[in-house]
């Protein structure tokens, strides 16, 4: 096979590290890909969310499989462009890609099918009318941009001048772009957050390993939103009865509703859960892998990889090829300083060599470029230090051993992953 993997983050490393392993594989791009996929594979210089120059690549180098990473490509048409011409992709419509594309659509989606969600204030598009809403509202709010701000676009605001500085952010200075021209308000849930992703062939599902991923950028949760920290999975999250209640309350009846809708889906859906006191409720779906879930996911899953994408792009996934490792996984997000404010790029990452020298420990490369021989920072998110372990603690442990033999100018990173699924273990709760 020869496989195309279109983006350039740590995402798109872990899912070209994976489909390297299986022996169907001939040959893989990667459009447009980092500093460390280029050392794995070639690195094609097209931007993730350019369909046209996407198409126009494979009409000359006939991929026998395409796997969208990133977001944007999917909201644009790729998935629709591709089969038109009868190309094997993994990834939605344009039509069911607004899950992720519209906050509004997903939201109307939510409640049309009777799907535990947040209760929805009202969308806004205008500042003025937001503002005005707020007045009304018990704190916290949830504040959603509708469209896509990778990742930055929703806040959980504790008062009343927290909320009308994001809404000020997103809708009058217009710092996250067209993302934020209409936002959302809804109430905040208290619980756990849970990443629930499936893949799925249009027909049958099958779930992936449970993540949590850690948002703000600093520890204890502090700190603005960011694309995501860091990452973990293990069994110990989802215990057998909360995941019944997921799939038979929130899986299912989405797949159902999709398709009473007629939004066939195929691909990746992630699921960003809230685990409440009455039950998991849906905060948000992606119509893609997680970042940084996808690096904790990859390093725990014992099949070939290529072969089950294969299935899924032909419409037939057998969930029973899905195996996975036993024990745990963590990724930590090197960051590079100011992120996700404004950073500087160009830093030599020293120390990639010795990390990877610890047992379980891969680096993932987002944020970087190779400039002759060496790896510089290119990106607010450099690196993702994923390890595996027969215990979340081992796997964590490996992790931070190797994120402390690396370096860069102004590099910083949350010191709390995954520690507080550990600290409630020991607490016996």
């Amino acid at each position: 096979m020869k496989i195309l993997v279109i983006g350039g983050g740590g995402r798109e490393h872990a899912l070209v590290w994976k489909l390297k392993q299986s022996p169907l594989v001939e040959k893989i791009w990667c459009a447009p890909g980092n500093g460390g996929i280029a050392a794995d594979t070639e690195c094609v210089a097209i931007d993730a969310g350019d369909v046209a120059e996407l198409v126009t690549f494979a009409e000359t180098n006939l991929p026998d499989l395409t796997v969208v990473g990133p977001e944007l490509p999917l909201v644009n048409g790729i998935g629709d462009a591709f089969r038109e011409r009868g190309w094997a992709i993994v990834g939605p419509s344009k039509k069911a890609a607004q899950l992720e594309g519209s906050k509004v659509f997903s939201k109307e989606f939510l409640q049309r099918h009777k799907i535990p969600t947040a209760k929805m204030y009202g969308a806004f598009e205008s500042a003025k009318e937001a503002y005005g809403e707020l007045h009304n509202l018990t704190f916290p709010v949830v504040i959603k941009a509708d469209g896509l701000c990778a990742g930055k676009g929703v806040l959980v605001a504790q008062d009343f001048d927290e909320a009308r500085d994001f809404i000020e952010r997103l809708m009058e200075k217009n710092e996250l772009g067209a993302g934020g021209k209409r936002v959302l308000l809804e109430e905040g849930l208290e619980g756990d957050e849970l990443s629930f992703i499936v893949m799925t062939d249009g027909k049958s599902y099958a779930p992936l390993v449970p993540t949590r991923d850690h948002k703000r950028v600093f520890d204890g949760n502090q700190g603005p939103n960011t694309g995501g920290m860091g990452a973990y999975s293990t069994d110990e999250l989802l215990p057998e009865p909360l995941r019944k209640t997921v799939v038979s309350t929130i899986v299912e009846p989405t797949l159902k509703g999709l398709a009473a809708d007629g939004i066939p889906y195929q691909g990746f859906l992630y699921i960003g859960l809230m685990l409440t006191g009455p039950g998991p409720q849906v905060l948000e779906f992606n119509c893609r892998l997680g970042d940084p879930e996808t690096q904790a996911i990859v390093a725990r899953m014992d099949f070939d990889l290529a072969d089950v994408l294969q299935d899924v792009a032909a419409g037939r996934l057998d969930g029973s090829k899905l195996r996975w490792k036993p024990g745990a996984s963590a990724c930590v997000v090197l960051a590079s300083g100011g992120y996700p404010g404004r950073f500087e790029s160009g830093k030599r990452i020293d120390g990639l060599t010795a990390a990877e020298q610890i047992t379980g420990v891969k680096a993932l490369h987002a944020g970087t470029k190779r400039v002759g021989e060496e790896i510089v920072t290119s990106g607010g998110r450099v690196l993702g230090v994923t390890a595996v372990g027969p215990t979340l603690g081992a796997a964590l442990d490996s992790a931070y051993a190797a994120a402390g033999r690396m370096h860069f100018d102004g590099m910083h990173y949350r010191r709390d992953i995954g520690r507080h699924l550990n600290s409630r273990k020991a607490s016996g709760n």
